[in-house]
């Protein structure tokens, strides 16, 4: 049974103890039949920074939720303080001083600023407010723009600004042992040294901690002794130095097979660096964008215009409107000025229905699925503008057109699931996915709607380093197979310069500068702006792809994987 006491013990919070402040034996969790860990040993000792790496679907999540008491392990004992808190619910855990920062929405959209710092000094409530308030100006003395949005609710902050706000609320709740999941999702590399940097007071301040991250040179700048996970079972245990050293244990990824299946599929000569290259004609035409918010402007005067077969880098500070744009484009939200014109067609004041039935793709930073619906039965309803027969009179008699349509759908499906990789997950419900796993989910979905523009927001986002390294070539052949034109917000510099034909730099909602890879990241505007005045902060998420993978737009086959194509043909 798990212990649901409204009054919880005196928890002798100061009381000696020399043994870890946090130890797991054996530790098993399922979800349902599902079995995620298994027989989990690891051991935090107290003042320590670990990293907790792993790829994706290894059950680093899961164990976290199972030290917070947010899941009940099936066996195995967990100790924090060398007492048992192996069934203690959430409320108990927090008592103890284990707080918690969980992975890409860590606030509340609809509350303030202010009323999180209030929530986050919950458990002190009966304590001494100057305390608290010492600890809150601390925290906006380092994150000078949180002060601004102090009566705005968090909703409206951007990724970057929602992450400061979480970690702030973290620092306010004195923990004893700091649990963050994804720190560096989707953030800036400038907003990611900034987060760095309270991740280090918190330290200071006394606070053991526990990175969970993606990226390995995030978390071992950070970190002196590294845990690494692979499918529930924990591979790799020790200092960081030497699991830098594990090539084996840090390439072994999710997307492997994906990126075995690249080596015969870059059939065309390289780009050249320096030779232009001859885009067919404009298939997105973006003209005085603007989209306000009350008194703020989020998005000024924007312009930019993307070919067939040209992929667009959208790069910038969070909060530079990026994600607005895609919003304003896509139909999600009405411009206050400007012209979109997608295809020859103005759009302008068309709703994303419209816009999504004449080629207009999308994927969303939070993977927009359907958690109750199995892999492939998501990436089928992603079809749905191509099914040809959709009255209910064929269904209810199976005639030959509908028996037809859904042959169709069917092939296209396992088509799409040999191209992701996807085998191993097809009849497994989104919900049991890892973080990662459901991206890829996300970008076959976006896939199979055959579109002519696909916008893909922060498309490594969740993704493990090496996995990245392996989506770059991925999406190459994605827009070789399809054709489609891509417009990508990407935070990982290393894979949006590989992959861009050009970038388009922003910073507050207006565009600094347009141009091929080279000359935007060595511009002093952009670095200044979005890398914190450091270059070498491009290099946090990888390496670069090899320039053998960097295919001539203009050399690219087209060959379309959709049901609508294969009956054309």
């Amino acid at each position: 049974m798990r212990f649901r006491s409204k009054q919880v013990a005196q928890l002798a919070l100061d009381a000696p103890y020399d043994g870890p402040l946090l130890s797991c034996r054996g530790v098993d969790v399922a979800y349902d039949k599902v079995q995620i860990l298994f027989g989990v040993d690891l051991d935090v000792e107290q003042g320590e920074i670990i990293a907790l790496l792993g790829t994706n679907g290894a059950g680093k999540s899961t164990l976290l939720k199972a030290v917070s008491g947010l899941v009940d392990p099936a066996a195995g004992q967990i100790h924090f303080g060398g007492v048992d808190i192996t069934h203690e619910d959430a409320v108990a855990t927090a008592k103890r001083g284990v707080v918690q920062v969980p992975g890409g929405k860590a606030v509340f959209p609809t509350l303030t600023v202010a009323e999180h710092f209030k929530a986050g000094a919950w458990l002190f409530a009966h304590e001494d407010p100057k305390d608290i308030a010492e600890r809150t100006e601390r925290v906006l003395e380092m994150f000078p723009r949180i002060r601004e949005r102090w009566d705005q609710m968090a909703g409206n902050l951007s990724g970057g600004e929602q992450q400061q706000l979480a970690l702030g609320m973290a620092f306010v709740a004195k923990p004893r042992l700091l649990i963050i999941d994804e720190l560096s999702l989707g953030l800036a590399p400038a907003i990611v040294g900034q987060l760095l940097e309270i991740v280090r007071e918190i330290h200071r301040d006394g606070a053991t901690i526990i990175l969970v991250e993606q990226s390995v040179n995030v978390a071992l700048t950070i970190a002196t002794r590294a845990y690494f996970m692979e499918k529930g079972e924990v591979r790799f245990s020790g200092p960081t130095e030497e699991l830098l050293g594990r090539d084996d244990i840090l390439r072994s990824v999710f997307l492997q097979g994906a990126s075995d299946g690249m080596s015969g599929t870059a059939t065309t000569s390289p780009r050249e660096k320096d030779a232009p290259v001859a885009f067919d004609q404009p298939v997105l035409e973006v003209s005085g964008l603007t989209r306000r918010f009350g008194g703020i402007t989020a998005v000024k005067d924007v312009a930019f215009t993307l070919h067939r077969n040209q992929i667009l880098g959208l790069i910038g500070p969070n909060g530079a409107g990026k994600t607005t744009i895609f919003d304003l484009i896509s139909g999600h939200l009405p411009n206050d000025g400007g012209r979109i014109v997608l295809d020859g067609i103005d759009v302008t004041e068309w709703g994303a229905d419209r816009r999504a039935q004449i080629g207009l793709g999308r994927s969303f930073q939070d993977a927009r699925i359907f958690p109750s619906l199995t892999v492939a039965e998501n990436i089928a309803l992603g079809l749905e503008r191509h099914i040809d027969v959709t009255d209910h009179v064929s269904a209810l008699f199976a005639t030959p057109a509908m028996r037809e349509s859904e042959a169709d759908v069917a092939y296209t499906v396992e088509d799409l699931i040999e191209l992701m990789g996807l085998q191993a997950y097809r009849d497994k419900f989104v919900s049991e996915l890892s973080t990662g796993s459901r991206r890829i989910v996300d970008l076959a979905m976006s896939i199979a709607h055959d579109p002519l523009v696909l916008l893909l927001d922060e498309p490594s986002s969740g993704i493990a380093q090496r996995e990245t390294e392996a989506l770059g070539p991925l999406l190459l052949r994605i827009r070789q197979e399809t054709g489609c034109a891509m417009l990508i917000i990407e935070h990982d510099m290393p894979l949006i310069t590989s992959l861009s034909d050009e970038i388009v730099a922003l910073e507050l909602g207006q565009v600094v500068l347009q141009g091929p890879a080279d000359v935007v990241m060595s511009d002093p505007r952009v670095i200044t702006s979005y890398l914190g005045g450091d270059i070498t902060t491009i290099e946090r998420s990888g390496a670069p792809l090899p320039p053998k993978q960097r295919v001539s737009a203009a050399a690219r086959p087209k060959k379309t994987v959709t049901a609508r194509t294969r009956k054309e043909s």
